[in-house]
This record gives C-alpha cells, structure tokens and sequence, in this order.
C-alpha cells in the first residue's frame, strides 16, 4: 500500500488489497427500503480511465446507469473466459491495466429529509466500488453481485444539491473469486437509490414462518445516534391479523448483560390457523407487516414482506418441504441480456421466470453469485425452489484459495451477505457457498456461519460434496456433484451408503444442439430412491448482440430481438472471440436451453413433457390410466383434449375430462374414440392446457402433450414392381426430376459442440467421414431395377454401400445396405443423403415433432401429423451445427405452393432432416451470417443416427444411442407427387 495518492479510498488501493472487503460499508439486512426511495438510476457523467490511480481527464462521455461500460461504446469490450483468469497475476495481483469507470452526477437532496438519516444503494459494481461526495471519501465495497449501502447523513444537506462520484475498478484481488464463466464486464450492473429514514430504525427483520402456522419475527433495532432512546417497541400484522409481543423474549433479554444499549432486540409471534402453506406448486404468500415504535406510539420505520409458511429440512437422503419429498427439476441461471450484459430488467427476470414455470421447471440455482434481489420476490411469487448460491468461485486458482486466511474474510462475508439479504424468501430452499473453488477452511468458516445464523436451511457446496458423497463430516448437507454419470448416481444410491440427497448442481450441458439422454435420466431418478433431480446447464445461451460491420456490441439501440432465436439483419450473436479478443473460451458461453433473445430450444419441449404433472401411465383394452404427478396439487386447474393420430388417416379430437386426484394418484379413464379397424399405426395424445388463468400463463397454455401408442404399424408393402427405366447419372448416382443430386451414403454431420468438445468430430475426421472418396464397383441393371455397389474409401477403412433403385407402381423403390469395418466403430450416421430441386417449401410428415428431435431427445415431440416450412424446420444454435432433425419418422412430403413435389415412405421409424444447408458448409461456418442458403432442401434419410449426449461438458451418450460397426440395411420409396 502507499499513502501518496491525495484521495485517501486511491491510497488503499483496495483493488489489491484482499483483507480490505469494505469500508464504511454498512451492514447488510433484509428491511425493505424501496418504499419513498429516490431512484438514481440514468445517465450520468463517465469517464474511463486506463488505471484507478490514472488522472481525471477534461472530457465527459455519459454511460447508463445501471450497465456495464463493456457494452456502451467503450474501447473496453466484453471478453469470455471460462476457467482462465483475463490477465497472468497470480492473486491477490492485478494488472496494471486496469480499466476503471468514473461515474458522476448531481443529487438533490429533499429539504424534508432533515433530522432523517439517509442512505445510499449502489445495487451492484463489478468489481470494486469507490464512493466520493463532494470529493469527500465516503466508503469501499467488494463483491459485484450484492448491494452495497453508505450513510451519507453527515456529507449532504437536505434542500442542497451534493455532487456524488461512483469510482469502478474492474479488476482487483476479487476478481480472483469471481472467476464465474460468464463475460466479463465493468460497471454499476443494479440501480442504484438514496433513501431516508429515522434515526431510530429496524437494523433487520428475520422471519421463520413454519409450515404448521408458527410465526416469528426477530427484529433488530439501532439510532444513528448510538443509544437507544426508552419505550421503542415493535409491532407487526399479518394479511391485518396483529402479531404479538414475545414477552418472555424480551424479559430474557433485558436480564442478558451482553446485550448494550445500542442494539435493541424484539419478537413478534403468531398462530395461524388453518394456514395456508408455500410450495412451488402452489405458492402462497401472506402480506407482514413490521413497524417500529417511538415511546409515544408514532412510527419511526417500517418494513413490509411477501413470506411464506413452509419447511424445509433433511431427513436421512430426502430433501422434504413440507414434509414431502419433491422433485428438484432445475436451471442454473445468470443476471443476462444480450443488449444490456449484466443489468436485467424486473421484467426481463418475470419473462425469464414465466418461460421457465410453462416448461416445468420448477427450481432454480443463482450460479455463481445471488441474483437481483427481484428475482427472489418473483420466485416467491410464481413458485420456484432456489438455491441461492454465493459469490464465489475461484476456477483458476481454486486450490491456492481454498485455504488461504487473506481470502478468509471475503468468504464469509460473501456468504453472510447473502444470507442477511435473502432469509426471508419462502423461495430459497437451499444456501450454496459458491462453485467450483475447491474446497479448503474459508468453506468451513462460512458454512459455520451460515448454520449458526440459519439453522431452517440446508447448505451445500459442490466442491465439498466431491470429497466424498456420503461424508457426514464435510460442509454440505447435499450430494450435489456436477455432471456425474447416471451409473454412478444410481450405484451410489444403491450402494446402502448414501447418507445424503443427491441432487447434482449441474447434470446436463445445453451448448449447441445438446441434453442428449435427459429423459434417461429422469426415468431413473423417479424410478430410484435417493435421487432427487438437479439442474441443467444453463438458461440463457449468453450471446451478445453485434453489428456485423464494426464488431460492436448493439447496445441498447440494437435493432431489437425477434424472438425466434435469429440474430436481426446486420446482426449475429457474438460469442468469445468476436470482439478481438485473442486468449478466450469460443462459444462455451452458448450453452443454454434458450437463446439469446429467449426463444426456447426443442430442448425446452422435452423437459416439458419429462415434467408432465399429469401422465399416461399406461394403456388398457377398456382405456387409459391416467396419473397425478404433482406434490401438492390436484389437477382441477388443468383442461384436456384427447388427440388421435392414424398414420394412415388423419387425426381425431375429443374433450377430455380429468378425473379427481390427488398427487400420486391414478385412475383409469375410457378411451375417447372408438379405434378404426385400418388406419395403421395410431397414437392417442393428452393434450393439456391450464384451465384458467395461472400467474404465469393465461387461460389455455399448453403444460404437457402425455401420449400413447394404442396400435403399432403393420408392415411395409410395395406397390407392383414395374419396367420403366431408371435413369443413373455418369457417376452411378439415381436421376430424378425433382432432384439436384441423386441419394448416397453419408455418414457424418455437422459436429455439434457436444461432437468437436468431446472428441468424436476430431475422430471422425480423422477417419476422413467428412471426406469421402465413392468409388463405383458394380452396375447391374434388370428391367425396372438398377443396382449400384460402391465403395467409399476414407484413412478410416473402406465402406461397402449397395442401393438397389426398383421402379415400382406410382415411384421408386430404394432398398440400401451399408457395411462398416470394425475400426469404424462409432460414426455420426448411416444414411442417405440426397438434394432436390427448388421450390419444393413445405415438409409434412408423420412422426416425432413437431420440434426437433434426435435419438435420445425425442420424448418431448409426440408422434403424429405435422407440417412445418422447411425454413422453420432449421434450429439456429449460435455455432452452425448439425441441427433440424426429425426422429421416429415413418414417411413425409415435401411439396411446393401448387402440391406438386415428392413424397417418401421410409421401411419404419428413421432420422430424417430437411434443411437449406449441406453438412460442409455448417461445419465451415462460424455464424449464421456465414451461411448461404441452398435453393432446394438437403434431405438426410439415416437408417441409425449417433445421440446427441452432452459431451461438451459431461457425460456422452449411452452406447444404445452410438452408431457401431457392421452391416445396416434401409430402405424408402420416393414418389413424385
């Protein structure tokens, strides 16, 4: 440290300095201080300055306040890191290159706030904030996902204007722990508030409301004036019934010589009868009221609370609220925005929320920090279970910090923020003491904390659960390992060790076309005691919106999000390594079940169906058996349509009624249609709707789309073989009127980042499956009927590929056989592939759909009659991919605005995918803005395609979902509409 700078916060040089967490910060509670606050929030006066100790220039820019410099303009761009720290010190160093925003505008102060004592709100600042008035040091805070608070009282006037400077420093010894996988960004993220309040004032409200109605309220009390003055008290009310006075609490106290005049202490309690409990199912709130008062009985401060009445608690490896064991069906989620980085609107976080709650989620982990403040109200409010995890994660130099005492103090004071902020949310189920820091002593100090300040919650911490699932003696009550194997899961809760719920922290990586396996896993889960669900990885795929011409963030005045996961003209969506950047982590930060401007992914539609609250169990001769799912709730707030769909017809509806049950219950209900003798294949779908307005969704939304197959296919028959002549091109290839390029075998695709992360697309190409060399063997030609034998040759062994082309009544009989070698032993696909020509615009088919599916994420895409242009039918992932395709398919039609085009009849259920884009050009591409478009469609008919898994970061696919070695055989009839 140095004492030379004139600016005494400059002289501490606090951004390197770990032991210096705060300083005249206050401390931080859970009173509600929104009410009469005057909100700062615009434009201010901004510089940026290349160090914190740089001098001010003469010239003022201004920046938006909240947000983050990163994305307005500066030459200060976002950059993406994963794991890496952005610059070489070790900590607690920083670099000398420290960006740093100066913030500064002129407050009035209202002449009616003499005598109060008044407070700044900085909501957050990444990451060291600086606070000047008048060019008077007034404070210092560390950690940029928490609000800080200074009592400006004795530096402003009331009825005076006061000039206030918010210095940001964006690197510091903090930095080190906040190494979240998340861009990094400057700036003053949260609005920032100056409020006022009496001197004698509510320091904290605490409430434990239990799930059998007890309420108690603990209140703190403080005067900015030091000693209390005689005959405050407290009251308090709740939905207008009066709280009592906790006489016995206060008479214990007042005989307690530790407690000093300065600190007052009071409980109000209550009996609630009949009440009515909080869960995420049904998440009801009462209004409380607490108010303190003067001798005289006028009011001195107030603190109002939406809270709930619930338990949570542990019992052996069950996490129980209310008592019951619920199904943790989880997102991690960050403060994100394509347009504004870190600062998110209240109703950005409501949109969030509502997206989530349609798609049956119904928990949520703050990674890596505690989120804005509204989205915990939200969450109470809507129904979500939250983990709310601290601000801490240390990747790159996690071991080094785990243990090290300088870092001690900003452990504790993370976690123990977070905690005084957060404790009365019914919503936050679960305290986390950060991620992926390893685990040493500064874990164990804050876990102390925590459980002697909170005892009605759990804590737990991935890095400590990785010591040991079952280990009674490490900080977390929770098993929560990130993205272990489904094996391991279920052989440790069969093992007759675990002495803890298992409920992984992250379990499925949604980068790219992902979350292969995802319904595996809740099968199991629900179908095994001691596994209780987890959380996917992640909500947001965090691109940025960026002009394509300068390389810039768009801003607040980009050209808007369309909501279909496309970037807007001019646009694309900027992941690591689009803003300059030379040292970063690519589209890692593409990972999330929605994109940008949150569209969902398919993704989303196969959590849905996996979380169905309501269910077909099963098919009898007489009906269906229909379940209840749910914890707590009956199924009187849904609606339901019965769907039948014939493969060789059309489909049905009918109303259905759902019976009474309660959660858990089953009942078996009539079929709705009297099932046709012919038809074929058919396929009975609930499809069920909210049946009046939920908080989160109007009237009539769909929540689940449970289905059955009443009557499989019968077999395949070919019309008349025929004598008309089929036409093959000089290199063996079929020619066909509507197509541009005849059928042949391919067995790769675009890799997915699941493929490239995991190691399979570098496999495959070195194999040379991107590259074929078809080399034609043998031509035989009958009357009607052509077969071609090709070899294709690649380093990875030689593939023998036979199609036999058969004319036949009304088209074209195409029966193929391709024989792998051994050393080929787990490829992309075994298929065909084949181009048509131009126009041909609308795909109709019978199938899994109408989302994308694949083969180990199709659950949420029932079987039936769907039609969709073709244009649609591409799902644009930020990295160009192998994506669009259509799982379980029987036969399709792509046709042109006339109906005239082709239709296909596949020999059973296959992989088919229709898009504008060959496999080399996706693979090619970095951004969509790359790609150009092919007239006619690329079609892929794959007698096997690979799973998608979610190697990218965890566990592949099973082996049932790999493509292997060996002979496979397909065959379709293509006809000319």
């Amino acid at each position: 440290m140095t004492d030379a700078h004139p600016d005494p916060l400059i002289a501490l040089r606090p951004w390197e300095a770990p032991e210096v967490t705060s300083w005249g910060r206050l401390p931080m509670n859970a009173v509600d201080r929104r009410a009469g606050a005057v909100s700062l929030d615009g434009d201010w006066r901004f510089q940026l300055l290349p160090a914190p100790d740089a001098p001010l220039g003469e010239v003022w820019s201004s920046s938006s306040v909240p947000g983050v410099w990163t994305m307005q303009g500066t030459d200060d761009l976002p950059r993406y890191l994963n794991v890496r720290m952005p610059f070489a010190e070790f900590p607690p160093g920083v670099p000398a290159a420290n960006p740093t925003g100066v913030y500064e505008r002129v407050v009035d102060v209202p002449a009616e706030w003499a005598g109060r004592r008044i407070v700044l709100q900085v909501g957050a600042a990444e990451s060291v904030l600086l606070v000047h008035v008048d060019g008077r040091p007034v404070g210092i805070s560390k950690d940029s996902h928490l609000a800080a608070e200074f009592d400006l009282t004795d530096v402003v006037r009331p009825g005076e204007r006061a000039t206030l400077r918010l210095t940001v420093v964006k690197w510091s010894d903090a930095s080190h722990i906040e190494d979240q996988d998340q861009w990094w960004h400057g700036g003053i993220t949260r609005s920032v508030l100056l409020y006022a309040r009496d001197p004698l004032y509510l320091a904290d409200v605490t409430v434990r409301a239990r799930r059998d109605g007890d309420l108690r309220v603990d209140c703190l009390v403080r005067d900015s004036g030091g000693a209390l003055p005689e005959g405050w008290y407290v009251s308090g009310e709740l939905d207008g019934r009066l709280l009592t006075q906790d006489a016995e609490f206060d008479r214990v106290n007042a005989e307690d010589e530790r407690v000093s005049g300065f600190l007052g202490e009071a409980r109000l309690r209550a009996a609630v009868p009949d009440v009515r409990t909080w869960n995420a199912e049904t998440p009801e709130l009462y209004g409380l009221t607490v108010r303190l008062h003067r001798a005289d009985g006028t009011v001195a401060d107030t603190s109002r609370h939406r809270i709930g009445f619930r338990d949570v608690e542990i019992t052996g490896r069950d996490l129980l609220v209310n008592g019951e064991r619920v199904f943790i069906r989880g997102v991690n989620r960050h403060d994100f925005h394509p347009l504004t980085g870190r600062t998110v609107s209240y109703d950005d976080m409501r949109a969030d929320l509502v997206l989530l709650k349609r798609f049956g989620f119904n928990a949520i982990r703050t990674a890596h920090y505690p989120n804005d403040p509204a989205l915990y109200d939200l969450a109470d409010e809507l129904g979500f279970y939250v983990v709310d995890e601290a601000g801490i994660e240390s990747h790159d130099h996690a071991h080094e910090i785990a243990d090290d005492p300088r870092y001690l103090g900003a452990f504790v004071d993370r976690v123990a923020r977070m905690v005084l902020r957060d404790k009365n949310h019914p919503s936050v189920i679960v305290w986390s003491l950060g991620s992926e820091s390893d685990y040493g002593a500064n874990h164990d100090a804050a876990a102390g904390w925590v459980r002697r300040h909170d005892p009605t919650r759990p804590v737990q911490y991935e890095g400590a659960a990785k010591r040991g699932w079952a280990d009674p003696d490490l900080a977390s009550d929770i098993a929560c390992p990130m993205y272990a194997p489904l094996q391991e899961c279920l052989a440790h809760a069969m093992s007759g060790r675990q002495t803890k719920p298992l409920i992984q922290c992250e379990y499925s990586h949604a980068m790219g076309n992902s979350n292969g396996t995802l319904a595996d896993h809740w099968e199991a889960i629900e179908a095994t005691p001691g596994l209780q669900g987890g959380f996917i990885w992640e909500f947001w795929d965090h691109g940025i919106l960026q002009r394509v011409n300068d390389g810039r963030p768009a801003g607040r005045g980009g050209a808007g999000l369309y909501g279909n996961g496309v970037a807007a003209p001019g646009h694309r969506w900027a992941y690591g390594g689009d803003f300059g950047e030379t040292d970063h982590d690519g589209a890692f930060i593409a990972d999330g079940v929605v994109f940008p401007d949150r569209t969902p992914k398919p993704v989303m539609f196969e959590h849905r169906e996996i979380a169905a609250p309501v269910r077909i169990e099963h098919f009898r001769h007489e009906g269906v058996v229909l379940g209840n799912h749910q914890h707590f709730r009956g199924l009187d707030w849904l609606s339901g349509e019965w769907e039948l769909a014939l493969a060789d017809g059309g489909t049905l509806t009918a109303p259905a009624e759902l019976p009474d049950l309660r959660p858990g219950e089953t009942a078996a209900v009539p079929l709705p249609f009297e099932l046709p003798e012919d038809g074929g294949e058919a396929w009975l779908t609930l499809r069920v709707t909210t049946a009046r307005d939920e908080s989160w969704a109007p009237r009539g939304t769909v929540v689940c789309l449970p289905r059955i197959r009443l009557r499989h296919a019968a077999p395949v028959r070919h019309a008349f073989v025929t004598h008309r002549p089929v036409e093959l091109d000089e290199d063996g290839l079929l020619v066909h009127p509507l197509l541009t390029a005849g059928p042949t075998l391919s067995l790769w695709r675009a890799p997915t980042d699941n493929d490239e992360l995991g190691g399979m697309a570098a496999r495959w190409r070195e194999w040379g499956l991107d590259a074929l060399t078809r080399k034609v063997v043998a031509v035989r030609r009958d009357p009607g009927r052509v077969t071609v034998v090709c070899d294709h040759l690649c380093p990875g062994g030689t593939v023998r590929h036979e199609q036999v082309f058969t004319a036949v009544e009304g088209g074209l009989l195409v029966e193929e056989c391709a024989e792998l070698p051994e050393a080929l032993d787990d490829v992309a696909r075994v298929g065909s592939v084949f181009e048509t020509d131009a126009g041909l615009n609308l795909l109709e088919w019978f199938g899994r759909g109408p989302w994308e599916s694949y083969p180990d994420r199709g659950a949420g895409a029932p079987v039936g009659h769907h039609a969709l242009p073709v244009d649609e039918l591409f799902t644009p992932y930020l990295r160009p991919q192998e994506s669009g395709g259509r799982h379980g398919v029987r036969r399709f039609t792509l046709s042109a605005p006339d109906a005239t085009g082709l239709a296909v009849r596949l020999d059973r259920p296959r992989q088919v995918s229709v898009t504008r884009h060959r496999a080399t050009d996706l693979a090619a591409a970095a951004h969509h803005d790359e790609l150009v478009p092919q007239a006619g469609c690329v079609v892929h008919i794959d007698a096997a395609h690979r799973g998608l898994g979610t190697a990218s970061c965890g566990p592949d696919t099973f082996a049932t979902y790999l493509v292997a070695a060996g002979v496979h055989r397909w065959s379709w009839t293509l006809r000319v509409l």
